[in-house]
């Protein structure tokens, strides 16, 4: 898609969080009421008749659309997040990173078999934080998952996409 409004105001920081990455910093597409309205909008009109019940927001900054587009779709949201910050009994994902381990978990309770489940983050870059959270929903046996990212970023030789099967639906709202 790419919205020319969106791309503008994407801000690139140069060498974070090291020397030799291009940080995509989405928080400037947040904070301009334009871009936020544009983001929600775009979202909305490609899900609108997806039958989405549940939108799983990956900590942190997947919580921002994830929030407002379930407000849009009538769908509730569940929250992905690092170890001891959900209150009651959750199920666990660990995962690879570039630099260790990590574990993602969410409420046990948060989705059932009924549920069509829309995965969304802000970035998909490697790929591993997300693999880990559409592992960790199909344990959960919804009757289907849909994964949206607001930033796919390819132009560094990173292809995070590889990481699920060819019938996954992947969308993004920009791919730089």
């Amino acid at each position: 898609m790419n919205n020319k409004t969106l791309m503008a105001n994407l801000r690139c920081i140069p060498d974070f969080p090291q020397k030799g990455i291009n940080f995509r910093d989405v928080t400037t597409l947040f904070k301009n009421p334009a871009c936020l309205q544009i983001m929600v909008d775009e979202l909305y009109e490609m899900y609108k008749s997806k039958g989405i019940t549940k939108i799983v927001g990956i900590e942190s900054r997947g919580f921002v659309m994830a929030s407002a587009l379930a407000v849009k779709l009538g769908a509730g949201i569940v929250l992905c997040r690092k170890p001891g910050k959900l209150p009651a009994v959750t199920i666990q994902e660990s995962y690879t990173k570039e630099y260790g381990e990590d574990t993602i978990e969410i409420h046990e309770d948060a989705i059932n078999e009924k549920d069509i489940v829309l995965l969304h983050d802000d970035l998909l870059a490697t790929g591993g934080t997300m693999k880990a959270a559409y592992n960790l929903v199909k344990k959960f046996n919804p009757r289907k998952i849909y994964m949206n990212f607001i930033i796919e970023i390819t132009d560094e030789g990173l292809q995070g996409r590889k990481l699920f099967d060819v019938d996954t639906e992947i969308t993004t709202l920009l791919t730089v």
